[in-house]
């Protein structure tokens, strides 16, 4: 955790933001155990209010500003306990021995997929078939340019994986960024790649064989980016702390889309833009059936058509779960999103492209 970052964007407690605060409790630097180069490696921050004092974990760079601190850490602790030192040897042994569909295999095959596309063309010895240009870096150019210019602020950058649509915001934008995510080995590799400049990552070559690999990579800009464990459905910063929001193909990966929306809706200042992809790529595993913008309910008014849901939900008054404060301002379709699996396997979606503007 960048210091600059925490003093600028001023976090507040997860617990007494949801408990209805307009503002939240300030959140304080309690303890520094580790810093290197005005990034807090190792720490606490604790909540201010004394009826509160919770405290939140600063672990390998990245904060952990969640509600349920004690859940997400039960969830995550073997990612957040993992060794980074292991060699490639052992740790292809290991994978072996826990088999495909392990916790380890998940892992592994995530950051594959996701650190490929996010950095792949930095690889100099990337398989001939595989291309060059990056699918995130592709649809955040789209956005970018059909949503114009948007006022002077910080950008949050919600969903951000492995983090390379942080660095291209900072790049192109010249803003404060700070991407956000609850996938802890995405945060803490994107972190990495932050601090030393280095990616390294498992690449699935098939099965559960694995070709680690490691580069050097570098980005203007870089100095204005951070990487925090936050749930975007509910941020903990104080309202209109943004001036731009982006989450590529985030909508259909949380328990609540809606509720997502709404809480963008509370972090933008006046004229921020919120810019959104999705595939609609509904599961069961990661919304439940009843939060899903479309997808079911075909005999429904909009036929179950996810696109036509989440455009009337971003047009003032047309839909019930209308998000105040939020209006739909432009949108493009079937924007190409490519998923790498192994060398012989890739995924291919189609995204729809949604800009949203928040009124004064």
């Amino acid at each position: 955790m960048r210091r600059g970052h925490f003093e600028k964007l001023q976090p507040v407690c997860p617990v007494c933001r949801a408990g209805g605060a307009e503002t939240g409790s300030a959140l304080k630097l309690a303890h520094v155990a580790r810093e290197e180069n005005g990034h807090i490696i190792e720490g606490a921050l604790h909540c201010s209010n004394p009826n509160c004092l919770r405290e939140y974990p600063i672990i390998d760079g990245i904060p952990l500003l969640v509600a349920n601190i004690r859940q997400y850490i039960t969830d995550n602790i073997l990612p957040i306990y993992a060794r980074r030192d292991l060699s490639d040897f052992t740790e292809g042994m290991l994978g072996d021995c826990c088999g495909p569909n392990s916790a380890l295999d998940q892992s592994r095959q995530h950051l594959s997929s996701y650190v490929w596309d996010h950095y792949g063309e930095f690889d100099l010895t990337r398989p001939h078939q595989d291309p060059v240009a990056s699918s995130a870096v592709q649809s955040l150019s789209e956005a970018l340019q059909l949503s114009g210019a948007a006022p002077d602020g910080p950008a949050l950058d919600f969903g951000c994986s492995a983090g390379r649509s942080s660095f291209e915001l900072a790049a192109r934008g010249q803003r404060l960024v700070l991407g956000v995510d609850l996938h802890f080995p995405m945060l803490r590799l994107a972190g990495e790649v932050l601090r030393k400049e280095i990616v390294r990552y498992p690449r699935r070559r098939t099965g559960l064989v694995y070709d680690w690999r490691e580069f050097p990579v570098r980005f203007p800009g870089s100095e204005q980016v951070d990487f925090w464990a936050c749930d975007a459905t509910a941020l903990p910063f104080p309202s209109g702390a943004f001036a731009l929001a982006v989450g590529l193909n985030v909508l259909d990966c949380v328990s609540n889309p809606r509720e997502l929306l709404v809480s963008l809706s509370q972090a933008l200042k006046p004229a921020g833009k919120v810019l959104l992809t999705c595939p609609y790529d509904w599961s069961p595993g990661a919304t439940p059936l009843e939060n899903w913008l479309g997808g079911h309910s075909q005999r429904s008014q909009l036929a179950g058509a996810p696109d036509a849901i989440l455009r009337a939900i971003l047009t003032p008054g047309a839909h019930s779960w209308n998000v105040p404060g939020l209006k739909l301002i432009a949108e493009r379709d079937r924007l190409p999103w490519n998923v790498r699996l192994h060398d012989r396997s890739t995924m291919r979606y189609e995204a729809h492209l949604l800009i949203a503007e928040r009124s004064a």
